[in-house]
Formats: C-alpha cells, sequence, structure tokens
C-alpha cells in the first residue's frame, strides 16, 4: 500500500451508511405498528397489553444490541454462548418527562468454557464500545451490568 508524503496511510473512501429508517403507523388509543419499509411488523402500545410499551422497547433494544456484541466476543473466543437471558430494570424519573435515569442490565449466561473474567470483558466492551443503542443514551444515564455465569452469580 501506498503512503502519502508524512508517511500516513491515505484515507480509504468508505461509502456512508444509508439511514435507519422505520414507519410507525397509528392503530387507534396508543397502539403503533412500527416496521422498516417492507419488514417485519412490531407492536408498541403505550399500555403495554398488546405490546412493549416505548420505554420497555428502549430497554429491549439496548438489552439485545448489546447481546450481539457480547454473543460475538465470545464466539471469536471459542467458547460460545449456549444460552443468554437479560433482565433489564430501567429506573425513571418521577418528574415529567419520566425519562430513564439509571438502568441495569442482568446478564445470565451459559456455555462451556465460558470464563467469568472474559464474560464480564465481553459484557463491558459491548455496553460501554460497541452497543450503538446504549451509546445513543444521554450520557447523564448511569448503565450498570451483572452477570450470572453457568449459574453462579
Amino acid at each position: 500500500m501506498s503512503t502519502t508524503e508524512t508517511g500516513a496511510r491515505p484515507q480509504e473512501a468508505v461509502a456512508p451508511r444509508p439511514p435507519n429508517r422505520v414507519v410507525a403507523v397509528w392503530r387507534g388509543d396508543e397502539l403503533f405498528d412500527t416496521s422498516k419499509p417492507g419488514g417485519p411488523v412490531a407492536r408498541i402500545d403505550g399500555h403495554g397489553k398488546e405490546g412493549q410499551g416505548p420505554v420497555d422497547t428502549l430497554l429491549s433494544a439496548v438489552a439485545t444490541c448489546s447481546a450481539i456484541d457480547i454473543i460475538s466476543i465470545l464466539a471469536k473466543r471459542r467458547t460460545p454462548v449456549e444460552s443468554l437471558q437479560i433482565e433489564t430494570v430501567g429506573t425513571r424519573a418521577d418528574a415529567t418527562p419520566r425519562r430513564l435515569v439509571h438502568v441495569v442490565l442482568k446478564y445470565t449466561i451459559t456455555g462451556a468454557g465460558i470464563e467469568r473474567i472474559h464474560a464480564l470483558r465481553a459484557i463491558e466492551l459491548a455496553v460501554t464500545k460497541y452497543c450503538s443503542v446504549g451509546d445513543s443514551l444521554d450520557r447523564s444515564v448511569p448503565v450498570e451490568w451483572e452477570l450470572v455465569l453457568n449459574g453462579e452469580s
């Protein structure tokens, strides 16, 4: 590869990613069906009866976004995850708007050969570096995590 006069590698042109697009269609009361154009539909319900509410949907997005990274990181260590569950607790402000003020993610992971130190590191990297949904939260919202590995806290 050639270098510039300063000895640095030239910047490779990277095509920008297209923006994410979803459409939310109001179905009456506090019900909405959301989807990517032409994609599968998710129901969001402000009452939480026919689908998750908006804040629960956000918490689910943080949990699953980070989990995807955890699974990938542990697979690269050749210690694949056999099962994974994330219990997510979001504490909300008492005032309007009732924004999130604290999030705790409790990961319950099972998998042969997964060492606690490596699972904790995978969680830390996922939550603090790789999860774009969590990184999109306001920086003032603390996000903490816990690990239960192979049945042991």
